[in-house]
Protein backbone atom coordinates (compact mmCIF):
# COMPACT_ATOMS: atom_id res chain seq x y z
CA UNK A 1 0.00 0.00 0.00
CA UNK A 2 1.01 3.46 -0.88
CA UNK A 3 1.05 6.32 1.65
CA UNK A 4 2.07 9.76 2.09
CA UNK A 5 3.32 12.47 4.77
CA UNK A 6 4.29 15.43 4.10
CA UNK A 7 7.73 16.62 6.15
CA UNK A 8 9.03 19.80 6.01
CA UNK A 9 13.14 19.72 5.66
CA UNK A 10 14.16 19.43 9.17
CA UNK A 11 14.86 22.94 11.08
CA UNK A 12 14.05 24.70 7.54
CA UNK A 13 9.95 24.67 8.80
CA UNK A 14 9.78 27.79 9.88
CA UNK A 15 10.70 29.41 6.20
CA UNK A 16 7.56 29.46 5.08
CA UNK A 17 7.78 30.42 1.49
CA UNK A 18 10.87 30.92 -0.69
CA UNK A 19 9.43 34.87 -1.63
CA UNK A 20 9.41 35.82 1.72
CA UNK A 21 9.55 39.81 2.96
CA UNK A 22 8.64 40.76 6.78
CA UNK A 23 8.87 44.28 8.08
CA UNK A 24 11.84 43.24 10.02
CA UNK A 25 13.85 41.59 7.02
CA UNK A 26 15.52 43.49 3.72
CA UNK A 27 13.91 41.75 1.00
CA UNK A 28 13.81 42.67 -2.28
CA UNK A 29 11.67 40.44 -3.86
CA UNK A 30 8.12 40.33 -2.30
CA UNK A 31 5.62 42.91 -1.11
CA UNK A 32 2.67 42.68 0.98
CA UNK A 33 -0.66 42.50 -0.18
CA UNK A 34 -4.05 41.43 1.94
CA UNK A 35 -5.29 38.84 1.27
CA UNK A 36 -8.96 39.67 0.47
CA UNK A 37 -7.35 41.86 -2.23
CA UNK A 38 -7.00 39.03 -4.36
CA UNK A 39 -9.80 37.05 -3.80
CA UNK A 40 -11.46 37.82 -6.68
CA UNK A 41 -8.38 36.51 -9.00
CA UNK A 42 -9.46 32.92 -9.79
CA UNK A 43 -8.47 32.60 -12.96
CA UNK A 44 -4.85 31.49 -14.09
CA UNK A 45 -3.34 30.52 -17.27
CA UNK A 46 -0.35 27.74 -17.67
CA UNK A 47 1.35 27.00 -20.72
CA UNK A 48 3.28 23.93 -21.68
CA UNK A 49 6.37 22.93 -23.65
CA UNK A 50 8.96 20.46 -23.92
CA UNK A 51 12.29 20.62 -25.53
CA UNK A 52 12.01 16.87 -27.37
CA UNK A 53 9.32 15.47 -29.29
CA UNK A 54 8.64 13.51 -26.45
CA UNK A 55 7.87 15.83 -23.74
CA UNK A 56 5.41 17.98 -25.96
CA UNK A 57 3.59 14.65 -26.45
CA UNK A 58 3.98 14.73 -22.56
CA UNK A 59 2.19 18.52 -22.92
CA UNK A 60 -0.17 17.47 -25.07
CA UNK A 61 -1.71 14.56 -22.85
CA UNK A 62 -1.60 16.92 -19.75
CA UNK A 63 -3.48 19.01 -21.42
CA UNK A 64 -6.03 16.88 -22.63
CA UNK A 65 -6.36 14.80 -19.44
CA UNK A 66 -7.44 17.83 -17.25
CA UNK A 67 -4.83 16.35 -14.53
CA UNK A 68 -3.53 19.82 -14.05
CA UNK A 69 -4.57 21.14 -10.84
CA UNK A 70 -4.75 24.65 -8.40
CA UNK A 71 -6.43 24.89 -5.12
CA UNK A 72 -8.55 27.35 -3.77
CA UNK A 73 -10.84 26.72 -6.58
CA UNK A 74 -9.23 28.97 -9.08
CA UNK A 75 -9.92 28.40 -12.73
CA UNK A 76 -6.54 26.39 -14.90
CA UNK A 77 -6.35 27.49 -18.36
CA UNK A 78 -4.04 24.97 -20.01
CA UNK A 79 -2.41 26.21 -23.48
CA UNK A 80 0.66 23.97 -25.65
CA UNK A 81 3.54 26.75 -25.92
CA UNK A 82 3.10 25.61 -30.09
CA UNK A 83 -0.64 27.25 -29.81
CA UNK A 84 -0.02 29.86 -27.74
CA UNK A 85 -0.23 33.83 -29.10
CA UNK A 86 2.85 35.31 -30.67
CA UNK A 87 4.56 37.48 -29.81
CA UNK A 88 3.76 37.25 -25.98
CA UNK A 89 4.83 40.64 -23.91
CA UNK A 90 8.26 42.05 -24.30
CA UNK A 91 8.58 41.22 -20.41
CA UNK A 92 7.33 38.00 -20.59
CA UNK A 93 9.63 34.58 -19.54
CA UNK A 94 11.05 34.03 -22.70
CA UNK A 95 10.24 30.15 -23.53
CA UNK A 96 11.84 29.83 -26.41
CA UNK A 97 15.45 31.47 -25.72
CA UNK A 98 15.35 29.48 -22.34
CA UNK A 99 15.09 26.10 -24.00
CA UNK A 100 17.37 26.86 -26.79
CA UNK A 101 20.01 27.58 -24.10
CA UNK A 102 18.95 24.47 -22.15
CA UNK A 103 21.70 21.60 -22.52
CA UNK A 104 20.40 19.17 -20.16
CA UNK A 105 19.45 15.47 -20.45
CA UNK A 106 16.60 15.77 -17.15
CA UNK A 107 16.05 18.72 -15.71
CA UNK A 108 14.17 21.85 -17.05
CA UNK A 109 13.60 19.94 -20.01
CA UNK A 110 9.10 20.39 -19.46
CA UNK A 111 8.40 23.65 -18.54
CA UNK A 112 5.52 25.19 -17.32
CA UNK A 113 5.26 28.82 -17.50
CA UNK A 114 2.18 31.35 -16.63
CA UNK A 115 2.72 35.43 -16.36
CA UNK A 116 0.53 34.86 -13.53
CA UNK A 117 -0.09 32.20 -10.83
CA UNK A 118 -0.28 32.45 -6.85
CA UNK A 119 2.60 29.92 -6.16
CA UNK A 120 4.71 27.73 -8.43
CA UNK A 121 6.00 25.65 -5.64
CA UNK A 122 2.00 24.97 -4.82
CA UNK A 123 1.91 24.10 -9.04
CA UNK A 124 4.63 21.56 -8.36
CA UNK A 125 3.83 20.16 -4.80
CA UNK A 126 0.13 19.74 -5.95
CA UNK A 127 0.54 18.26 -9.21
CA UNK A 128 4.02 16.30 -8.62
CA UNK A 129 2.59 13.00 -9.74
CA UNK A 130 1.31 14.20 -12.70
CA UNK A 131 4.55 15.84 -13.99
CA UNK A 132 7.70 14.43 -15.09
CA UNK A 133 10.89 14.55 -12.83
CA UNK A 134 12.85 17.36 -13.22
CA UNK A 135 10.11 19.68 -14.39
CA UNK A 136 10.19 22.88 -13.61
CA UNK A 137 7.52 26.33 -13.28
CA UNK A 138 7.97 29.78 -14.15
CA UNK A 139 5.59 32.81 -13.16
CA UNK A 140 6.20 36.28 -14.01
CA UNK A 141 4.58 37.49 -10.97
CA UNK A 142 3.58 35.31 -7.97
CA UNK A 143 0.25 36.37 -6.15
CA UNK A 144 -0.24 34.40 -3.73
CA UNK A 145 3.04 33.36 -1.72
CA UNK A 146 2.85 31.73 2.11
CA UNK A 147 4.10 34.15 4.62
CA UNK A 148 3.76 34.07 8.28
CA UNK A 149 0.57 34.47 10.49
CA UNK A 150 -1.47 33.78 7.47
CA UNK A 151 0.02 36.64 5.00
CA UNK A 152 -0.51 36.67 1.17
CA UNK A 153 3.01 38.18 -0.25
CA UNK A 154 2.86 39.93 -3.86
CA UNK A 155 5.87 38.51 -5.89
CA UNK A 156 6.32 41.48 -8.89
CA UNK A 157 7.91 41.42 -11.74
CA UNK A 158 11.49 41.52 -12.44
CA UNK A 159 11.92 38.45 -10.14
CA UNK A 160 13.05 34.79 -11.38
CA UNK A 161 10.46 32.94 -9.72
CA UNK A 162 10.62 28.80 -10.23
CA UNK A 163 10.22 25.74 -8.73
CA UNK A 164 11.03 22.28 -9.94
CA UNK A 165 10.23 18.62 -8.80
CA UNK A 166 13.19 15.40 -7.83
CA UNK A 167 13.14 12.49 -6.38
CA UNK A 168 15.31 10.94 -4.06
CA UNK A 169 15.92 7.72 -1.78
CA UNK A 170 17.95 8.64 0.96
CA UNK A 171 16.14 10.09 3.71
CA UNK A 172 19.19 11.48 5.73
CA UNK A 173 20.49 13.65 3.02
CA UNK A 174 17.10 15.13 1.92
CA UNK A 175 17.85 17.93 4.37
CA UNK A 176 20.87 18.88 2.40
CA UNK A 177 19.38 19.11 -1.14
CA UNK A 178 18.56 23.38 -0.39
CA UNK A 179 22.36 23.54 -0.19
CA UNK A 180 22.99 21.85 -3.61
CA UNK A 181 20.30 24.30 -4.60
CA UNK A 182 22.00 26.85 -3.02
CA UNK A 183 25.28 26.43 -4.39
CA UNK A 184 23.59 26.08 -7.78
CA UNK A 185 22.14 29.54 -8.23
CA UNK A 186 25.23 31.37 -7.50
CA UNK A 187 27.18 29.26 -9.46
CA UNK A 188 24.69 29.94 -12.82
CA UNK A 189 25.30 33.73 -12.03
CA UNK A 190 29.03 33.70 -12.05
CA UNK A 191 28.59 31.25 -15.04
CA UNK A 192 26.52 33.92 -16.80
CA UNK A 193 29.13 36.70 -16.03
CA UNK A 194 31.59 34.07 -17.37
CA UNK A 195 30.04 33.63 -20.91
CA UNK A 196 29.04 37.28 -21.44
CA UNK A 197 32.69 38.72 -20.37
CA UNK A 198 31.31 40.43 -17.13
CA UNK A 199 33.07 40.91 -13.52
CA UNK A 200 31.59 38.37 -11.27
CA UNK A 201 27.91 39.84 -9.17
CA UNK A 202 29.23 37.59 -6.48
CA UNK A 203 25.83 36.09 -4.91
CA UNK A 204 26.41 34.72 -1.52
CA UNK A 205 25.05 31.95 0.66
CA UNK A 206 23.69 32.59 4.08
CA UNK A 207 22.83 29.72 5.94
CA UNK A 208 20.48 27.96 5.81
CA UNK A 209 18.71 29.31 2.60
CA UNK A 210 18.84 32.70 1.86
CA UNK A 211 21.13 34.40 -1.00
CA UNK A 212 22.70 37.71 -0.51
CA UNK A 213 23.95 40.36 -2.57
CA UNK A 214 26.09 43.35 -1.01
CA UNK A 215 24.63 42.30 2.26
CA UNK A 216 21.80 42.71 0.66
CA UNK A 217 18.23 39.56 0.29
CA UNK A 218 18.43 39.10 -3.23
CA UNK A 219 17.38 35.74 -3.32
CA UNK A 220 15.56 32.71 -1.37
CA UNK A 221 15.43 28.98 -1.37
CA UNK A 222 12.73 26.43 -0.02
CA UNK A 223 12.31 22.89 -0.25
CA UNK A 224 9.69 21.01 0.67
CA UNK A 225 9.24 16.78 0.34
CA UNK A 226 6.40 13.77 0.73
CA UNK A 227 7.09 10.86 1.33
CA UNK A 228 5.48 7.90 -1.49
CA UNK A 229 5.84 5.00 -2.23
CA UNK A 230 9.34 4.69 -0.92
CA UNK A 231 10.62 7.21 -2.72
CA UNK A 232 11.16 11.78 -1.11
CA UNK A 233 8.99 13.86 -3.55
CA UNK A 234 11.09 16.93 -3.22
CA UNK A 235 9.87 20.23 -4.71
CA UNK A 236 12.69 22.76 -4.73
CA UNK A 237 11.23 26.53 -5.21
CA UNK A 238 13.36 29.08 -6.09
CA UNK A 239 13.20 33.00 -5.74
CA UNK A 240 16.19 35.59 -7.24
CA UNK A 241 15.66 39.14 -7.82
CA UNK A 242 16.94 40.16 -11.00
CA UNK A 243 15.52 43.05 -12.08
CA UNK A 244 13.70 45.05 -9.41
CA UNK A 245 15.63 46.99 -7.55
CA UNK A 246 12.59 47.98 -4.97
CA UNK A 247 13.01 48.17 -2.35
CA UNK A 248 16.98 47.36 -1.91
CA UNK A 249 18.54 45.91 -5.14
CA UNK A 250 18.66 43.32 -7.83
CA UNK A 251 21.16 41.40 -10.12
CA UNK A 252 20.96 44.37 -12.77
CA UNK A 253 21.23 47.18 -10.24
CA UNK A 254 24.75 46.00 -8.86
CA UNK A 255 25.69 45.09 -12.45
CA UNK A 256 25.12 48.50 -13.43
CA UNK A 257 27.04 50.30 -10.99
CA UNK A 258 29.86 47.49 -11.54
CA UNK A 259 30.31 47.58 -14.99
CA UNK A 260 29.71 50.36 -17.91
CA UNK A 261 28.26 47.27 -19.71
CA UNK A 262 25.08 47.66 -21.14
CA UNK A 263 24.69 44.09 -20.86
CA UNK A 264 21.69 42.73 -18.56
CA UNK A 265 21.28 39.69 -16.84
CA UNK A 266 18.04 37.72 -18.22
CA UNK A 267 15.79 34.96 -16.23
CA UNK A 268 15.94 32.69 -19.26
CA UNK A 269 20.29 32.70 -19.29
CA UNK A 270 20.05 32.27 -15.20
CA UNK A 271 17.49 29.48 -15.44
CA UNK A 272 19.44 27.39 -18.01
CA UNK A 273 22.42 28.07 -16.63
CA UNK A 274 20.84 26.73 -13.41
CA UNK A 275 19.85 23.83 -14.22
CA UNK A 276 23.36 22.98 -16.20
CA UNK A 277 24.95 23.20 -12.69
CA UNK A 278 21.94 21.66 -10.76
CA UNK A 279 22.62 18.71 -12.69
CA UNK A 280 25.73 18.74 -12.64
CA UNK A 281 26.15 19.16 -8.60
CA UNK A 282 22.99 16.88 -8.34
CA UNK A 283 25.03 13.41 -9.53
CA UNK A 284 27.81 14.66 -7.61
CA UNK A 285 25.81 14.66 -4.13
CA UNK A 286 24.10 11.61 -5.40
CA UNK A 287 26.99 9.51 -6.30
CA UNK A 288 30.07 10.92 -4.16
CA UNK A 289 28.10 13.00 -0.92
CA UNK A 290 28.13 16.64 -0.08
CA UNK A 291 31.42 16.69 0.49
CA UNK A 292 32.13 16.40 -3.05
CA UNK A 293 30.41 20.28 -3.30
CA UNK A 294 31.84 21.52 0.51
CA UNK A 295 34.73 23.13 -0.45
CA UNK A 296 33.06 25.27 -3.24
CA UNK A 297 30.53 25.54 -0.51
CA UNK A 298 31.93 26.98 1.71
CA UNK A 299 33.77 29.38 -0.83
CA UNK A 300 30.36 30.95 -0.97
CA UNK A 301 28.49 31.04 2.15
CA UNK A 302 28.95 34.08 4.41
CA UNK A 303 29.76 32.07 7.64
CA UNK A 304 32.97 30.37 7.71
CA UNK A 305 34.90 31.78 10.95
CA UNK A 306 31.88 34.17 11.88
CA UNK A 307 31.69 34.62 15.76
CA UNK A 308 27.12 34.02 17.08
CA UNK A 309 25.98 34.20 20.35
CA UNK A 310 24.41 30.63 21.29
CA UNK A 311 22.28 29.80 24.15
CA UNK A 312 22.09 26.71 26.97
CA UNK A 313 19.64 25.74 29.73
CA UNK A 314 21.43 25.16 32.97
CA UNK A 315 18.69 24.37 35.56
CA UNK A 316 16.32 27.29 35.35
CA UNK A 317 18.63 29.98 33.90
CA UNK A 318 19.40 30.53 29.99
CA UNK A 319 23.50 30.59 29.93
CA UNK A 320 24.46 32.45 26.75
CA UNK A 321 28.06 31.28 25.12
CA UNK A 322 30.28 32.57 21.91
CA UNK A 323 31.07 30.06 19.35
CA UNK A 324 32.93 29.92 16.55
CA UNK A 325 30.98 28.44 13.39
CA UNK A 326 33.34 25.72 11.62
CA UNK A 327 31.43 24.54 8.83
CA UNK A 328 28.17 22.23 8.32
CA UNK A 329 27.87 18.72 10.09
CA UNK A 330 26.48 15.41 8.12
CA UNK A 331 22.47 16.28 9.16
CA UNK A 332 22.88 19.97 7.88
CA UNK A 333 23.14 21.92 11.21
CA UNK A 334 26.15 24.19 11.75
CA UNK A 335 29.19 22.55 13.31
CA UNK A 336 30.58 24.97 15.51
CA UNK A 337 33.54 25.29 18.34
CA UNK A 338 32.93 27.20 21.68
CA UNK A 339 35.82 28.94 23.37
CA UNK A 340 36.31 25.90 25.82
CA UNK A 341 37.40 23.69 22.40
CA UNK A 342 34.69 21.52 22.56
CA UNK A 343 32.52 21.04 18.99
CA UNK A 344 29.12 21.50 19.21
CA UNK A 345 26.25 21.23 16.45
CA UNK A 346 24.01 24.60 16.04
CA UNK A 347 20.43 24.23 16.04
CA UNK A 348 17.33 27.45 15.65
CA UNK A 349 15.10 27.20 18.58
CA UNK A 350 12.03 27.32 15.76
CA UNK A 351 10.82 30.79 17.02
CA UNK A 352 13.27 33.27 15.40
CA UNK A 353 12.79 34.33 11.94
CA UNK A 354 16.28 35.36 11.53
CA UNK A 355 18.28 31.48 12.13
CA UNK A 356 21.14 33.15 14.19
CA UNK A 357 18.90 35.18 16.26
CA UNK A 358 18.04 31.47 17.79
CA UNK A 359 20.87 29.46 18.18
CA UNK A 360 20.55 26.54 20.64
CA UNK A 361 23.68 24.75 21.05
CA UNK A 362 24.23 21.10 21.20
CA UNK A 363 27.60 19.10 21.97
CA UNK A 364 29.39 16.59 20.41
CA UNK A 365 31.09 13.71 21.83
Amino acid sequence: MSYAFTRSLGFFSALKKVILSTKKTNSSLSLPVAASAMDGNSSCALVLCGKSSAENETAKTLKNSGALKLTDNTELSILLHSESEKPIKEDAFGVDSFMNSLSTNRFGRFLLWSPRLPSTHDVVSQNFCELPIGAVCVADVQYKGRGRSKNAWESPKGCLLFSFTLQMEDGRVVPLIQYVVSLAVTEAIKDVCDKNGLPYVDVKIKWPNDLYLNGLKVGGILCTSTFKSKQFNVSAGIGLNVDNEKPTTCLNTFLRELSVTTYQFRREDILASFFDKFEKFYELFINQGFQSLEELYYKTWLHSGQRVIVQEKNEDQVVENVVTIQGLTSSGYLLAIGDDNQMCELHPDGNSFDFFKGLVRRKLD
